[in-house]
């Protein structure tokens, strides 16, 4: 129903006005007096819009803005303020809502409002659609290759590009973010972010489908001279707005003294995102604690080896127990939202780097992950 809007005001004389200029535009409008009836009527018609006016008696247009996230988090909710209401629409935009317009409202601005929800929900639809076809194809390509002949190489590998596609999925939705932020602030600058995030992502994640299609035969790597900094800013600059949204601090610290190193980029860069990607999945996973959740992932330079990185995080920390297994197949202390490959998928591309992984962790304290890849493999195409 995604021309259909819930409008909210406690004075009639507005909601007549308001839906015959909502009507006009091509809108069924739906109408409520006041925060309660507003719930229930949402409840039924769950409509994808929602105007509402942000001072109401009883329930005013905050916490029913709140009450609706909560229920459905992707529905946009636009709030109808007075001219010296302006704390309280930045408190309404906190809150997630889309955008907000004053009164007396007048119908360019409103459209622009509307326009403005409108593009966020086709954006969101594309996306879905977008991760969907993705997942799709993973499950296709994977049901054909699981009846060949090269079936337990086939399964572990079409399992380890399919947890990448869910990280590089999340990117996407982090850059969709940034792009949201730019259309609800204006803001070019976030626009051309998010929208050069996206488009770095879509590349990333077709490479990986066509990876799908040469499954029959074992991934080689291409060496090549590369930045060591590199592969790790481009994880920061896609994980930053997951993290934001999180309300985790991820932080880089980059030595600007390595050396040009020759590896493989874009496996080097699928590591340091699965291990970032985990960091920050461990304070999903963990119980509530009233700290600061920090993320760090650090270059350096270490002695014999071209580069060492480090994920750092101040989570919950593992048991020895747990640190035995965790670069086994299949195992995961996500449960059901792990699927146990991407640690043991970090590994094999760390020791066909001729690199070393190690963990360090306490529980409690927190996790420390390191990669040490060499300057130069030993490699007769390197």
């Amino acid at each position: 129903m995604e021309k259909t809007i819930l409008l909210v005001d406690d004075e009639e004389g507005i909601r007549r006005v308001l839906g015959i200029a909502l009507s006009d535009i091509g809108y069924q409008v739906l109408t409520a007096e006041n925060g309660a009836e507003a719930l229930r009527v949402f409840k039924e018609s769950r409509p994808q819009i929602v105007l509402s006016d942000i001072k109401m008696p009883e329930m005013d247009g905050i916490e029913l803005l709140r009450r609706i996230k909560k229920m459905s988090p992707d529905t946009e909710v636009i709030m109808i303020t007075g001219h010296g209401d302006m704390d309280l629409a930045i408190k309404s935009v906190k809150y997630e809502a889309t955008d907000f317009v004053t009164k007396p409202i007048h119908d360019e601005v409103l459209e622009i409002a509307l326009n403005r929800a409108l593009e966020r929900i086709a954006m969101r639809r594309k996306l879905n659609e977008y991760t969907q076809n993705l997942e799709q194809l993973v499950r296709d390509k994977t049901q054909k290759l699981l009846e060949a002949e090269r079936l337990a190489a086939v399964g572990q590998t079409v399992a380890g590009l399919s947890h990448a596609i869910k990280n590089i999925t999340g990117g996407l939705k982090g850059g969709a973010f940034v792009l949201e932020k730019g259309i609800e602030l204006d803001e070019k600058k976030y626009l051309m972010q998010g929208w050069e995030m996206i488009k770095g992502n879509v590349d990333k994640i077709t490479n990986l489908s066509l990876d799908l299609l040469n499954y029959a035969r074992d991934t080689e790597l291409n060496f090549q001279a590369c930045d060591p900094n590199k592969p790790a800013q481009e994880v920061i600059d896609l994980m930053v707005p997951r993290a934001h949204e999180l309300g985790i601090d991820l932080k880089s610290d980059f030595s600007q003294n390595l050396k040009t190193c020759h590896f493989d980029s874009d496996f080097i860069y699928r590591c340091l995102l699965n291990l970032v990607t985990n960091a920050l999945d461990a304070f999903v996973h963990e119980k509530p604690v009233a700290r600061d959740k920090k993320v760090t992932l650090c270059t350096k330079k270490s002695r014999g080896w071209g580069v060492e990185y480090q994920v750092l995080d101040n989570g919950c920390g593992m048991s020895p127990e747990i640190r035995k297994n965790i670069f086994k197949r299949f195992f995961s202390t996500k449960g059901s939202d792990g699927t146990g490959i991407g640690l043991m998928i970090t590994q094999k591309i760390v020791k066909e780097h001729q690199g070393v992984i190690e963990v360090e962790s306490e529980e409690g304290v927190g996790s420390k992950f390191i990669i040490k890849i060499p300057e130069m493999p030993k490699r007769n195409d390197c």
